[in-house]
């Protein structure tokens, strides 16, 4: 008889059970002794931010993991997140991958879709297919933000992607005392208050032992791959206030003092060769000397809350490896513990309180980052230190995050594995790329990659396993080449040199310089050897261009971002300049991201929300986009009707209503009409009426943050200090329209009317 069934069944079927023969499918299983993996991955540390790699921040439980397992020092990322992820996860190069820049950016190739690609199964995927359990905790960053809200797709998120748990934030960044948080394919509250002691990294951490000790519960044979992305130590840089005090004053001698002395113990650790020199201050890095006393009093205090937030995350990573002691699975659990990047520059020259401000030109002068230096760390700063600090925690390499010179793109990498590791506390000196992880894990786990996933044909494995490296520090390194781009940076090390460029955005490339290191001999890339070895040059050049076409790095890009930008939007044709458009938002807990956003940048608007109000006590917020760091909200407060933009610390926008609001069916608007560019005049109305008026400058930017969009609610921070978050709406809000680039039909003759008399 013919099967209905698709199963490959070894029985027999006949007429009956008497003249049949089971059978019964066998699970996957993984290999007997098969390591659990637990990958702990850190954002923008630098090389020597550690304890054990050089550093005086307290860092025991990293350093224990070190202590009792291997210390690598010339392992090597991308130098920059989204990209080393996808490396990480999938041990292809990230071009090859599909993300050659941070997610979310799509210049229209396939080496930048910003999400992976199918052809390149994650450890994950690989894993789950061979008996593991898989789970997910912290920062995701490898799926579009336009894919972020409720409508998915979600192929892309952790779940659709060979993890069976996920509990994070798919951004890549994020508030770490008010996260946008993510369960599954869900988004969630956090379970706690700021008031009530919540940290997303203490969050996380609880996630993580939870799911592991369910998972050791319901089959404590079967392995488990537990994959844990802290946000820290990426900004802002938030950690309690007990931890930020641990370090007060220890920071006042400043970065060049600690530069120097982070140096010195890196070679009395024998982390580096003693025969390393430390280069010069990078050229945007003043004289700690020369700064003036009240400069030097921010700096100290910015990099006492970055040490704070780091010593906080060791004491929770130290939480988990405690858990898997206690409950006997420390020995066979293979920990990989590595940052994505070197440190990061884009503090500036003075740091941030308000970074995302910032980095829209919103400049904060130093005498109001002085009048707030006690918030630095609180929820009620976004910072992050000064470009010193970033040179000091990259000690002893030049240049930073994006850099493909060492001190973007050389990390720490610390491998614990009791089972396979005889000589704990070593360090091992073989190149490594982080490409290589994925070849270890399954080697160890005795598993192979699979040729064809789902149906597509897989690229192979580009990374070397590095299990090579466990049992000896004698084995000379075995992969020969490796490639780096980023954002036009270019790099190429082969056989123990490396031809470097750094690129100017938006400048040809034929512009750029490159130079010649021999970094089997030199560290730090002091010695460029560019003009006295230019055929060595010329070769390491020409391989870097074959390497790049091999991988799909090509065409290159050195855009910056704002001409990257434009560049798509001109490609697409971009959209009718005089389109009127309208959207319809009904009330949700699950807010929309950027990419899904009504755009109301620099140009007419109306807002009308529907409501019904059964008191005069019914108040709430009817749409809100951003936080307490930028945003707008429209609401009800005190019976009357308020729009709040918050541009920025000390810039704020607020037209509230002059009369108090009716109760029962009511129709609220706010319409902004353009006067000038970049600013305009906002009313306000109820039934039609207009009962409030005010000018708003700054609209260029107006609704353009990378926090969530709200309707009846704003969460996880406010928008208006006059509320607390989520300030729900109380009353009935039925939807909210948004009305782009003009007006409703029913205000469209009265604004008529109103700009004539203007």
């Amino acid at each position: 008889m013919t099967s209905w069934s698709k199963e490959t069944f070894a029985g027999t079927i006949g007429k009956t059970v008497e003249d049949s023969v089971p059978s019964w499918p066998q699970p996957a299983q993984a290999k007997d002794g098969a390591p659990n993996v637990v990958v702990i991955l850190l954002d923008d540390l630098g090389f020597s931010q550690l304890g054990c790699y050089g550093s005086d921040i307290a860092t025991p439980n990293i350093d224990a993991l070190a202590e009792g397992g291997l210390r690598y020092n010339n392992f090597h990322t991308t130098a920059i997140c989204s990209p080393t992820r996808a490396a990480l996860l999938t041990g292809r190069n990230p071009h090859a991958a599909g993300v050659a820049f941070v997610s979310g950016f799509d210049n229209g190739y396939p080496n930048t879709r910003g999400k992976v690609s199918k052809e390149t199964a994650l450890l994950s995927e690989m894993l789950v297919e061979n008996g593991y359990n898989t789970f997910a905790v912290g920062k995701w960053h490898l799926v579009p933000a336009a894919e972020h809200s409720a409508a998915g797709p979600f192929d892309n998120w952790p779940l659709g992607r060979g993890f069976e748990r996920y509990y994070g934030f798919l951004e890549g960044a994020t508030n770490q005392w008010n996260p946008d948080l993510v369960e599954d394919n869900r988004r969630v509250k956090q379970p706690k208050t700021v008031a009530e002691g919540y940290h997303l990294t203490e969050d996380l951490t609880d996630k993580a032992i939870e799911y592991i000790r369910d998972q050791k519960s319901a089959a404590p044979d079967k392995p488990f791959f537990a994959y844990v992305a802290y946000g820290a130590t990426h900004a802002p840089h938030h950690a309690p206030q007990d931890y930020i005090d641990r370090y007060k004053g220890k920071y006042d001698k400043g970065w060049d003092v600690t530069r120097e002395e982070w140096f010195a113990r890196q070679k009395a650790i024998g982390l580096i060769p003693q025969d390393a020199v430390l280069p010069p201050r990078n050229p945007n890095v003043r004289e700690w000397a020369t700064l003036p006393e009240a400069e030097k009093k921010l700096y100290a205090r910015q990099q006492e809350a970055f040490a704070g937030f780091l010593e906080h995350t060791d004491y929770h990573i130290g939480r988990i490896v405690d858990f898997l002691r206690e409950i006997g699975q420390l020995d066979n659990t293979l920990i990989a513990l590595l940052s994505d990047n070197g440190a990061c520059a884009m503090g500036g020259q003075e740091g941030t309180i308000h970074t995302w401000a910032e980095s829209f030109g919103v400049k904060e002068t130093l005498d109001e980052k002085l009048q707030r230096i006690d918030e630095i760390g609180s929820d009620t700063a976004n910072n992050h230190y000064a470009i010193g600090w970033a040179q000091a925690g990259n000690t002893p390499l030049k240049w930073y995050k994006s850099f493909v010179h060492a001190g973007g793109v050389k990390d720490p990498l610390i491998i614990h594995y009791p089972a396979g590791i005889q000589d704990g506390g070593a360090v091992r000196t073989q190149y490594s790329y982080v490409t290589d992880i994925v070849p270890t894990v399954l080697e160890l786990a005795g598993v192979q990659a699979p040729e064809v996933y789902k149906g597509v044909q897989q690229q192979p494995v580009h990374g070397t396993s590095l299990a090579y490296t466990l049992a000896s520090g004698d084995e000379p390194t075995r992969k020969e080449t490796q490639h780096f781009e980023m954002v036009g940076n270019r790099a190429i090390w082969h056989k123990g040199w490396k031809a470097v460029a750094a690129h100017r955005p938006d400048t040809p490339f034929s512009d750029d310089v490159w130079e010649l290191y021999h970094v089997d001999e030199d560290f730090t890339e002091s010695n460029d050897l560019a003009q006295t070895h230019p055929e060595k040059l010329r070769e390491l050049i020409e391989l870097w261009w074959a390497e790049a076409g091999r991988y799909g790095v090509l065409p290159l890009d050195g855009r910056s971002v704002v001409a990257k930008v434009r560049g798509v939007e001109k490609a697409k044709g971009g959209a009718p300049k005089h389109a009127v458009t309208e959207r319809v938002f009904y009330p949700s807990s699950f807010g929309l991201p950027f990419a899904k956003q009504p755009d109301i940048r620099n140009k007419p608007f109306e807002i009308r929300a529907f409501v019904n109000r059964t008191t005069v006590d019914d108040e709430g917020v009817l749409v809100a986009q951003g936080g307490r760091f930028g945003g707008y909200a429209l609401f009800v407060q005190h019976n009357r009707l308020t729009f709040h933009y918050n541009y920025a610390w000390g810039v704020q926008y607020t037209i509230t209503s002059e009369t108090e609001l009716p109760v029962g069916e009511l129709t609220l608007a706010f319409r902004f009409a353009r006067t000038s560019d970049n600013e305009g005049v906002g009313t306000l109305y109820a039934n039609g009426s207009r009962i409030g008026e005010g000018k708003i400058g700054h609209v260029g930017l107006l609704g353009f943050s990378k926090d969530q969009f709200h309707v009846g609610e704003n969460d996880p921070t406010p928008v208006s200090e006059t509320y607390a978050s989520p300030f729900r709406f109380s009353g009935e809000l039925k939807q909210v329209v948004f009305t782009l680039g003009g007006y409703s039909n029913s205000l469209e003759s009265q604004l008529a009317v109103e700009l004539a008399t203007e």
